[in-house]
Formats: structure tokens, C-alpha cells, sequence
């Protein structure tokens, strides 16, 4: 008989967002019309638990008993429905299962609970085998996941086999040639055969003996393409151009190039003509210029550092900016979810692992047009529409979980990027310099792995990408794409941010795609690595598993053998598994021992030789004028036109995409992605404070992006130019100073071949983006290349992304939404020469001048152009507040959609056009009336909106089925029965818990301490039973301490398993904790506040509406998943409808505030008893409302569709809060594109209650 148990959970029809969801896509997009209704549940099997403790789980742990119906062991159902279950496969991270875990080792801490978890699907209608099949394969991605079996296994306890040794190749030293040609093809590796005759050398040379397998997979993941650019470093030896229009301007370009290598290189015969080469030249020609004194030196090349002065309360710091960009495009095209997550893992793992902390990201991605049907998807492929939402949906869910704003969100469209998506993940990281130690590694050094444990899913990671993709790719790759586990990269980012924790670093790598061998690998020339001492996710791993198994959440470090206690001690104040796993050696080689035997012992100089050398030739082809990008094409119909260009996939609003990624967490984003009153105006830059712990600064950091794919199609050449170009436009309209800029380069091109002609792509695009960096004279410091771009014949356009970073003072930044009726509008040219590129010390006097007339306040608001022209620009800059625009006609209606890279449009007041430096052109005016207007043609900016929103709305949409335009009912609740404190107290404490998934802990700090309490932040330790008994202590003992409790923000554990704050009610449960709050509340007169996460625990506990912690009832008040299904991030207006709470204090009654919201789960829903009874008690604290603070169900404005359109609600007497968006972000010179008050001064009141 089984001893496991199982349970099902479904959402009660009124909140199966999920179920509903599906059945439109299953009807719509599939085209199965005769599904009649969709059932989703998750399935639950649990080991090794007890009956009282299962119980308790499946009340709060498994299931929410007012949202959700629970079924012991079987569920209900029709005959004629058709079910199936889904579950990962084995290895993969299943963050439900892992959360359901840690939930229920809260409850009982001795108990080891063992959970698997499957979504159940149940489909309704009378369908066919074929479609039930089709339907089937829409639900499962086989890289990642499979079926489930439906019968209920005996045990869930996996058996793992002793692994054999590791496999030794007899005889391989002394094999012929054809004998080592079918070992190489019967091994799958991505290196090439030449790389295979080279090691055999090295065996039959320099070792005499026979390699193992491992010594192999190592070899092979060292040597990919992903780690050392294999492709970027082959040899260019035949460098030829063929005839065309352009040919003078790209072969000098090319002559200057060599004639730099010649200088730099002088009497270097090792050094040859390559790509990386090129890519690296002219950062090299501007070093040597003295252009580039604010790089930081250093053997640690984790990610671009630069050392910048910022003012810390008015005094000078040295700080570190670092900034990286990371492309994860074979694992997204397979596994879209998982390879988009880790893309983003990947990114800030690298700054992360130069100790800064990473507190801004940008996507940058490319894909076919995701608006098609499903039945025109390529074979071995996935659809377009399928992928871009799961990649969006993984990129999101890590960075949102992290704690990472994401400043900029951008999808490319081009029919090429079917042959491979495009996921770019960029990010900027900071420290102050004095925290970070870079020293070499010493013999006897220590070296610790700390974070994630090993496993299966990450093998292969670095060698699949590096390998061409295929049709059967999607069947056989899964091992090679890992879930992340982005709460666990928290931990670490908590770690290194500590200034005592950082200082005992001497070097660091992160577990990127090469595992052990790699990450500690190269941290010393010399290293003796003991893997049975690497912590496993499960047992059966054999030594070569365990090598190379890649992971998105490990460090490995190196400290001194005497700080090695002190190290350990603060990683498990953090949660943070660590284990030291090596030690520095004097003898130059990597030496990996397992069960006792050494199955790697490789030179370090026959590892450094990077396999083979390669050679090739190239062929340059040259673009055709008649074929250019710059031909300005006829317009016939102006509207037409203009709308037209508004509806194209690269024009078209992305809002729906772009509101899934938190956009405002650390308090510091300068600019929320869309603003204006209507936040409808995109930026195109992020802009963000220096993330200072302590005290404040002006110092913001700025990055864009630049490229296009139809003019890199066109010619790559002038593509990187212009990717170049536009880059520094969008910074220079945004307030920045171009002269500060540096760049770090993504390039993605098709697979290269032997045939010369393959080569071209790169080599122009190359030439182009060092021709733009000494035209600038600005260099670019870092870059990723990927050059897997092919499926079948079909490649990816040739890809070259230019990512400009910047620092600027904040006063200087401007937004582009369009500020007031009656600002003349101007046409800002450069200066392009007779090849179409720019004139760039004329390009740099203009841009210069621009900076100056923003500056002086003459420019009010500024767009960079593009491909799509003016037209498109001023109706984007006229979106956001709602105003209209006058084109003159003295403009050419073919200029209106011409292309214009490196232009910009700007917006000055009528009195300063004669003052502006900057050469200009007037092209216009703003007018109150919202229409754009050009000569008798008139455009109504509600019929411009609907062209511009409407294309993607049904691949992310932006309203649900549910969005209602019903009134509510407005009332203020006033009364002078305010709660007094009868504990006053000169400064109160407030005690902040922090979750595994709490993200939100740094803002909140800096809140209550700018609002003059004191804080106490611990961190909750479950790594294992002592652990969860010792945290329970500190607990009780800091909230005694406290006058306040501060429940934020985050995922806690996830937001598993399927609901918000579970893990975070489940530890305040606990019998001493609740005591200790109940003390806090009751005997001293305490306040409690919750805000988000920190709001969804409060109501799960029963904090708000009971005022005590009671858990909750089939008719309690919650918290649930937001009408349309996904995250929303943005800001939001609430109206104060009570003076109930002291929280509220220093709020006007009836006042109208703006705040970010970011959540999944954050509608508000009760009976109508029970709203009828929140109203009158005066417990209801917010609403959602329009800017002009009426109440509404729209939901522009009440954003998760809240019932009565409440945000926030309070405990009867007022002294526990609860609401969803973040009043802790507020800053000053944050959200500067948002209008509104910010400030609803409740950490102000929270602490003036005692005084």
C-alpha cells in the first residue's frame, strides 16, 4: 500500500483566472471551437509527513480555503471529460514542490516532507483524439516537462544506483585517425575534430596516458564557443571586398583597423587578425589615447567596471559601476521559461560576482511576428506566440523575484529571428570601490562554493548553446536548460553587499555554463577540487555530472585560510549553503578528485590554449544603394500612413509586455517605463539612482539601447554604426553628457561556416561599430557574442545591439511625454556624408549642444529617431498626457516616415526656441486639442492610441475580459475616534523579517529610518531543523524588542506553492511567534503594517480584517490573482477614504496619491457582507482611482481588479494596514515621469503614533 498522499486544488470558478485563460487560448488561438470549458488543478503527492501535519498543509500550505477547492485524492468530474497531468521532468527545479517543503517544515520543523507536484489539465467538450492531442502538446514543452503518469506512485522516495567510475578511453593516445574520428561522432561534442586531434597530441605528448571522460567534458565545455569564443578568436588570414557602392568607406575603415593592430601589437606574431580582435581594437587605440582612465584594472573580468566620483550627503566617493549584458537564445528557443530566467540569472551573476549589487536590467529581445497562427509554426519549432509570452513570463518572474527593477523592455520583430529568438539580458551593478578587495589567489587559499546545490539540470549548458540547433533539438536538449532559483541569487546578493562580507574576498567566479571545472577552475592556475564535497541536489551524480553541471545561483570564492570561520559564519546568517571544496595548489594544473581518484589532472597551459587554432578567409559583400534603408519612400496617404506605422510590430505600444517586469523596486527608478499623466509615453532609456545603503546622492546611472534589424539586413556595416549611434541618442535625449558614455556590444549572427562569404555578416558589422567608436571616441569595454543564429537555412538577421551606459546628475535628466500646450516642437539633425554615415565630429557638436540647451532648461522634453521617423515619435511623446500636435508642412510628408537615426525631435518652450544652441529646424507646436494634426490632415489621439495599442494586444494584452466600467460608490469615512498610543516611546523600533524571496526589505528600511525609528532586520535560517528553532528564537526576541512590525515586500518562497505570502503565514503561525505579535498588538500597544507580500501575509494570518492572527475561513477577505492573469507593474493612483488609522495621519482625507504597484496576486476580493461591513467600519483604507480621484473599476486604474476597487484595508481599530502598492519606493527625483503626490507619509505617522 502507498504510503503517499495526494490532494488536488482547484480555483472556485470566479477566480480560475488560469482555467479561463486557457480555454480562450485553446479556442482562439488552437482553434478547437468546441472545448467548452477548461479546468486547472495542481496535484499534490506527499511522503514522509504526518496525518496532523498534512492537515494542517492542506488549510493553508496546499490550499487557501476562500479562493480554493480542495479534493483528497481523486476529484470530481465528467464521464465525457478528457484529463491529463503535467509535471517537470526529472532534475528540473520545481520551485512548487521546494516551497511547499520549506511551508511545511515551518510546521513541524523535525519533519522531512517529500512533495511532487503535477498540474492537472481537464478539458471539457466533445473533441477529437487529434485535437485533445493538439491540445496536449500546447500544455507541454518536452525539453523541460513530460506527462504524468495519472496513478498514484508507492513511494516518492527516488532510489538513486551507485554511479560507476568514470569511464577512462584505452588506447585513445595511439588511435588512428579514423578510429578518433568515429569516437568524436559518437560523443556529441561541440568542439570541432581538429580540437580532438589536438588533445590527443597533448595525451600522446606531453601526459603519455589516456584521458577520461570527464577530462574530455571538460575539455569540451572550456573550450566552447559560449566560454571561450572560439569562433571570435579564429584566425582571419584572406580579407576580401568585393565591388559596391560602399566598398571605399568599409575597406578604409578596414585599413585603419589593420593599421592599428600593426601599432599595438609591434612585434607580436601572436597575435593575428580575428574578430575579437577587431571587436576589441578600438577600446584598445582609446586606451592608449588616454580616453579610457576610468576603467578599473583588474585580473577579475566578470563584467565592465568603471570607477566614477558620486556625492554621498554632499561628500565624495569612488564607486564601481559595472554593467553586463548576457544572451541566452538556444536555451529560450527550447525552453522558454527556464532559458529566459537564467538569461537574467546569468546577466547579474556576473557584476554580482565582482561584489556590486545589481539594481537595474533592460530585455532587449528579437522575434518572428507573434500575431500568427499557431498551424504556421515550423516543424521542431515553437510558436512565436508560445514563445514570446513563456520567455517574457521567465525573464519576469526571476527579475521580479530577485529584486530587480527592470528599466526597459523591448521586442524586436523580424521573420529571420524565427531561425533562433534573440533574449538579451543587460544589467548595471554598483558598490562603493572601497568594498571591494581584488587580490590574486595564493597557494594554500581556501576556495568556497556557497549558493545552489548540484544537479543533473545543469549539464551541458555552455556546449548546447555552442551546438546547432536542429528539429529534433526540442527532444533531446532538456538536460541542458536549468530552472533558476532566483531567491537563492538573492541570498548571495544580501551576502556581498555586506561591506565585512566583501572585504574577505580576494576573487570570485560565478557557476556560469561551465560548472566546477570553469567557475573554480579559473580562479587559480593551480587548484585541487574535491567534488564529493559539492553539495547535491540528490544522490546518483557521477564525477564528471558534477564537473560540469552549470547552476544560476552558486559562487565560488577564495579567502584566506584564516577568515575561512568568519566567512561560513556570515554565508549562514544569510541562509546561504556553504561548503569549502578546494584549495590553491603550487603545481599548475586543475586536478579534480572524486571517490578518492583523480578523474581530471590537465595542465594549465594546454587548458589555456583554448583548443585548436582555426583559420578561415572572408569575403566582404557590400550593401546596394538601391536597395537602401535611406530611400525615403512616397507617401500617398498621410493617415493611412501615419497609422499604419503606428500598427507596425516595431512600432506598436509593448505595454502589455512591458507591465510583467517590476519596474520601480530598489526606490531608485528616475523613470518608470511608460509616463505621462495616462502613462502612455514609453522611455528609451532606464535612468536610475546609485543604489547608496546609507545616506542620499544626485548620481544616476543611464543605459539604451541601439539597433535595427532591417537596416543590419541591409548592410551590418552601417547597422553597427548606427546601433552605435542611436544608442547615444536616446541618452543624450534623455539629459545625458555623450562624451561619458562607454558601450558593451551583443552580437548574434548565423553559424559560420568554411565558405568566406559566411563571414561577412560579423566582420562588416565589426568594421562598422569600430569606425562609430572612433568617430566618438568613445570605447566599448565589454560584449557577448553568440554565433549560433541558423536553423535549416534560415538565418537570424545579423545582430549587433549597442548598450550605452552613462552617469548623469539627476537634475539634468528629462522625460520624453510631451509637457505643455503651446512648446514649439524642433527637428534636431545631424550630419550624415555621401555613404550615409554620420559626420561625426559634427554629430558630436550638435549632441553636445543638446546637452547644453537641456541643461539651461530650453529643451523640455526630447525623442531620439529611428527607422519609423517623425511622425511616430511626436504621437508617442504626445500619449502620455494626453496633448495634441500641429506638424507643419514646410515638413516633407515623406520626412514624417523616413528614416532618421541619430536625430531628435525635441520639445522647447515658445520663448527659448531663439535661445537654443543646438542646430534646429521648427517643425511645429503643442496643442491642448488631442489630435495630431499635419496640414488638413487631423488624426484624433484616441484613434492614434487605438492603432498603436491594438496589435499586440491579443499576445499581451493589456485589459482582461473581466475590465468593467462600473461605478462605485464614493464615501469618505471621518471620525475623530483615533487609536492614541498608550505607550509613547522618544524613537520606536520596527522589526523587518526577511523570507527566502523578500525582496523589498532594503526599501522598507530606508523608509521607516528616514521617517527616525529604529529597524532590526533578521533574516529567517531554514537550512534545517536547528536552523527554523534557532530563527523562531530571534524572532520572538526582536519583535519584544519592536513597537513595529513591517511585513514587505517580495515573493516569499516564490509565490508558492500557487499563492502569495503561504511561506511567510506559515512562520508567523508558529506558536511563539504569534505570541510575540500578539504582545506587540495587544500589551504595548504595537502597529503593524504589510505592503504587498507583506499585505497578502497579513490577510492569510487574519492581521487585516480581524486584527489578530486567526488564519482565514472560506468567507474571509483575501488577496487573489489579478484579473488578467499576470503580473502588473505600474504606478497606480489610490485615493484615502478613512482617517481611521494611525498610519493614515499625515494622509489627506480624500487625498489622491500615486505609488508603484507590482504584483501577481493583489485583487481584492470579499462577500458583499463582508465589504458591505469594511465600509462602514471605516477598515477600508484605499481605493483605486483615475488621476482626477474618482473612484473606478476601469481597469487603466484599478489595476488587479479589486472588488469595490480597494487597495489597501486596516484592522478594526486601525492599527494594522494592509495595502498593495509600494508607498516604500517613494523618493526624491523617482518616478519623475509619473504626476501626482507620492508622499502618503505613513512611515512618518507609524512613528509620530508613539511620541
Amino acid at each position: 500500500m502507498s504510503n503517499v498522499k495526494r490532494v488536488y486544488v482547484e480555483k472556485k470558478p470566479e477566480f480560475a483566472v488560469t482555467a479561463k485563460g486557457l480555454g480562450h487560448e485553446i479556442r482562439h488561438y488552437l482553434g478547437i471551437k468546441d472545448v467548452t470549458g477548461v479546468r486547472v488543478l495542481i496535484r499534490y503527492d506527499a511522503e514522509n509527513i504526518s496525518d496532523e501535519t498534512f492537515e494542517k498543509a492542506c488549510g493553508g500550505v496546499f490550499a487557501e480555503p476562500p479562493v480554493d477547492i480542495l479534493y483528497r485524492e481523486s476529484f470530481t468530474k465528467n464521464e465525457t471529460d478528457r484529463c491529463f497531468s503535467v509535471e517537470f521532468l526529472p532534475g528540473q527545479f520545481d520551485q512548487r514542490a521546494d516551497s511547499a517543503e520549506q511551508c511545511i517544515r515551518f510546521i513541524k520543523e523535525d519533519e522531512t516532507p517529500v512533495i511532487r507536484t503535477a498540474v492537472t489539465y481537464v478539458i471539457e467538450g466533445n473533441i477529437s483524439e487529434e485535437e485533445f492531442e493538439a491540445i496536449k502538446n500546447h500544455c507541454i514543452n518536452p525539453v523541460d516537462s513530460r506527462e504524468a503518469a495519472a496513478e498514484k506512485p508507492e513511494t516518492l522516495v527516488t532510489v538513486f544506483e551507485e554511479p560507476a567510475d568514470v569511464k577512462v578511453f584505452d588506447g585513445f593516445k595511439d588511435m588512428p585517425e579514423a578510429e578518433l574520428k568515429e569516437l568524436y561522432d559518437s560523443l556529441g561534442l561541440a568542439m570541432t575534430f581538429k580540437d580532438f586531434q589536438h588533445i590527443q597530441k597533448y595525451y600522446h605528448g606531453e601526459e603519455d596516458r589516456n584521458p577520461t571522460m570527464t577530462e574530455i567534458r571538460v575539455l569540451d565545455t572550456y573550450w566552447s564557443d559560449h566560454c571561450r569564443h572560439t569562433t571570435f578568436s579564429t584566425e582571419l588570414k584572406d580579407v576580401k571586398f568585393d565591388d559596391g557602392d560602399y566598398r571605399d568607406a568599409i575597406e578604409d575603415t578596414y585599413k585603419e583597423y589593420l593599421k592599428d593592430h600593426s601599432e599595438i601589437f609591434k612585434g607580436r606574431e601572436d597575435k593575428f587578425v580575428c574578430l575579437m580582435d577587431l571587436a576589441l581594437m578600438a577600446m584598445r587605440r582609446l586606451k592608449k589615447e588616454g580616453k579610457l582612465a576610468d576603467q578599473e584594472e583588474s585580473d577579475e573580468i566578470n563584467a565592465c567596471s568603471i570607477v566614477v566620483p558620486i556625492k554621498v550627503d554632499g561628500v565624495e566617493e569612488e564607486w564601481l559601476i559595472n554593467f553586463k549584458n548576457e544572451t541566452h537564445n538556444h536555451p529560450t528557443e527550447i525552453e522558454p521559461f527556464g532559458g529566459a530566467a537564467t538569461c537574467l540569472g546569468g546577466a547579474i551573476r556576473d557584476p554580482l560576482s565582482g561584489r556590486t549589487y545589481v539594481y537595474q536590467a533592460m530585455r532587449v529581445t528579437g522575434a518572428a511576428d507573434p500575431t500568427v497562427s499557431a498551424n504556421e509554426t515550423l516543424k521542431g519549432k515553437l510558436p512565436q506566440k508560445k514563445l514570446v509570452r513563456e520567455a517574457a513570463h521567465g525573464y519576469s518572474s526571476y527579475g521580479n523575484q530577485i529584486g530587480l527593477a527592470t528599466g526597459l523592455v523591448k521586442e524586436i520583430y523580424h521573420p529571420n529571428y524565427v531561425a533562433k529568438r534573440m533574449e538579451i539580458g543587460a544589467v548595471l551593478g554598483a558598490a562603493p570601490r572601497r568594498a571591494v578587495i581584488r587580490e590574486n589567489s595564493d597557494p594554500g587559499d581556501i576556495i568556497i562554493l556557497l549558493g545552489g546545490r548540484t544537479g543533473r539540470d545543469g549539464c551541458g549548458g555552455a556546449t548546447g548553446s555552442s551546438k546547432v540547433h536542429t528539429e529534433e533539438s526540442i527532444e533531446t536538449c532538456g538536460a541542458e536548460v536549468q530552472k533558476g532559483n532566483a531567491p537563492t541569487e538573492r541570498k548571495i546578493q544580501r551576502l556581498f553587499r555586506r561591506e565585512e562580507v566583501s572585504h574577505l574576498i580576494k576573487k570570485c567566479n560565478d557557476f556560469g555554463a561551465g560548472g566546477v571545472s570553469v567557475a573554480i577552475g579559473e580562479l587559480a592556475d593551480g587548484l585541487r577540487v574535491e567534488l564529493d564535497k559539492v553539495p547535491k541536489k540528490y544522490a546518483g551524480l557521477d564525477g564528471t555530472e558534477i564537473a560540469i553541471s552549470e547552476s544560476q545561483e552558486r559562487m565560488a570564492v577564495v579567502v584566506d585560510p584564516k577568515d575561512v570561520d568568519e566567512f561560513m559564519a556570515y554565508a549562514k546568517e544569510e541562509n546561504l549553503e556553504a561548503t569549502v571544496v578546494a584549495v590553491v595548489t603550487e603545481d599548475p594544473r586543475l586536478v579534480l578528485v572524486w571517490r578518492g581518484k583523480e578523474i581530471v589532472n590537465l595542465s594549465r597551459a594546454f587548458l589555456d590554449t583554448n583548443g585548436a587554432h582555426q583559420e578561415t578567409d572572408v569575403e566582404v559583400e557590400m550593401p546596394s544603394r538601391k536597395d537602401s534603408l535611406f530611400i525615403k519612400k512616397e507617401v500617398e496617404d498621410v493617415k493611412e500612413t501615419w497609422l499604419n506605422t503606428l500598427s507596425d510590430l516595431n512600432v506598436c505600444s509593448q505595454k502589455g509586455l512591458v507591465e510583467m517586469f517590476d519596474g520601480s523596486i530598489g526606490a531608485g527608478s528616475v523613470f518608470m517605463p511608460h509616463g505621462g499623466k495616462y502613462q502612455m509615453t514609453e522611455t528609451q532609456a532606464m535612468v536610475a539612482k546609485v543604489p547608496v545603503q546609507n545616506g542620499t546622492t544626485d548620481s544616476v546611472s543611464m543605459m539604451s539601447y541601439g539597433f535595427d534589424p532591417y537596416l543590419s539586413s541591409w548592410s551590418p556595416y552601417h547597422g553597427a554604426v548606427y546601433a552605435v549611434t542611436e544608442s547615444v541618442a536616446k541618452i543624450v535625449a534623455a539629459g545625458g553628457d555623450y562624451s561619458k558614455i562607454r558601450f558593451t556590444f551583443q552580437e548574434y549572427f548565423r553559424r559560420m561556416t568554411e565558405d568566406p562569404k559566411r563571414w561577412s555578416q560579423p566582420f562588416a558589422a565589426l568594421l562598422g561599430a569600430y569606425a562609430a567608436q572612433i568617430g566618438f571616441g568613445l570605447p566599448s569595454i565589454g560584449g557577448k557574442d553568440s554565433m549560433s543564429g541558423t536553423f535549416q537555412d534560415i538565418d537570424v538577421p545579423p545582430t549587433l545591439v549597442s548598450f550605452a551606459v552613462d552617469m548623469a546628475l539627476e537634475q539634468d535628466i528629462i522625460t520624453p511625454e510631451l509637457k505643455k500646450a503651446g512648446n514649439k516642437l524642433v527637428w534636431l539633425k545631424i550630419e550624415r556624408d555621401e555613404n550615409d554615415l554620420p559626420v561625426y565630429e559634427k554629430v558630436m557638436e550638435q549632441y553636445g549642444k543638446i546637452h547644453e540647451d537641456i541643461q539651461k532648461g530650453r529643451i523640455v522634453s526630447a525623442y531620439a529617431l529611428d527607422r519609423h521617423g517623425i511622425a511616430s515619435a511626436v504621437s508617442k511623446m504626445a500619449f502620455g498626457n494626453g496633448l495634441g500636435v500641429q506638424l507643419e508642412t514646410t515638413v516633407d510628408k515623406k520626412d514624417l516616415f523616413a528614416p532618421v537615426f541619430g536625430d531628435l525631435i525635441a520639445e522647447v518652450p515658445a520663448g527659448e526656441v531663439e535661445n537654443l544652441v543646438a542646430g534646429y529646424t521648427e517643425i511645429g507646436a503643442v496643442t491642448e486639442e488631442a489630435v495630431l494634426a499635419y496640414g488638413d490632415v487631423t488624426i484624433s489621439l484616441k484613434e492614434a492610441e487605438q492603432a498603436w495599442t491594438g496589435t499586440l494586444e491579443k499576445v499581451f494584452a493589456t485589459k482582461s475580459a473581466a475590465d468593467s466600467d462600473k461605478k462605485v460608490e464614493e464615501k469618505l469615512f471621518n471620525t475623530a475616534d483615533i487609536h492614541i498610543c498608550s505607550h509613547k516611546i522618544g524613537q520606536p523600533t520596527v522589526f523587518i523579517p526577511v523570507f527566502p524571496g523578500t525582496n523589498c526589505e532594503y526599501d522598507s528600511k530606508r523608509a521607516f529610518e528616514r521617517a527616525g525609528a529604529k529597524v532590526i532586520t533578521k533574516v529567517f535560517r531554514n537550512l534545517d531543523a536547528e536552523d527554523i528553532r534557532g530563527s523562531v528564537g530571534e524572532f520572538e526576541k526582536a519583535i519584544g524588542q519592536a513597537q513595529m512590525i513591517m511585513f514587505p515586500g517580495g515573493f516569499s518562497a516564490g509565490d508558492e506553492p500557487d499563492g502569495s505570502a503561504k511561506f511567510f503565514a506559515t512562520a508567523f503561525q508558529n506558536a511563539k511567534i504569534k505570541e510575540a505579535v500578539e504582545k506587540l498588538l495587544n500589551e504595548r500597544d504595537g502597529l503593524a503594517l504589510g505592503i504587498c507580500n507583506g499585505f497578502q501575509a497579513l490577510i492569510k494570518l487574519g492581521l487585516v480584517p480581524y486584527g489578530k492572527i486567526t488564519g482565514q475561513t472560506e468567507d474571509s477577505p483575501t488577496l487573489t490573482y489579478n484579473t488578467i492573469g499576470r503580473h502588473i507593474s505600474k504606478m497606480v493612483y489610490t485615493k484615502v477614504v478613512t482617517n481611521k488609522s494611525p498610519w493614515l495621519q499625515g494622509a489627506e482625507l480624500g487625498g489622491v496619491y500615486t505609488n508603484p504597484a507590482s504584483h501577481g496576486e493583489g485583487r481584492f476580493v470579499a462577500s458583499e457582507e463582508w465589504l458591505d461591513r469594511l465600509f462602514a467600519n471605516g477598515q477600508v483604507a484605499t481605493q483605486y482611482c483615475d488621476p482626477e480621484g474618482k473612484i473606478s473599476m476601469n481597469e487603466e486604474w484599478n489595476v488587479n481588479g479589486s472588488y469595490r476597487a480597494i487597495e489597501g484595508i486596516t484592522s478594526p481599530d486601525g492599527r494594522v494596514l494592509g495595502k498593495m502598492a509600494h508607498s516604500e519606493r517613494r523618493g526624491d527625483h523617482v518616478a519623475i515621469n509619473i504626476y501626482g503626490e507620492q508622499d502618503l507619509k505613513i512611515f512618518e505617522s507609524g512613528v509620530k503614533y508613539f511620541k
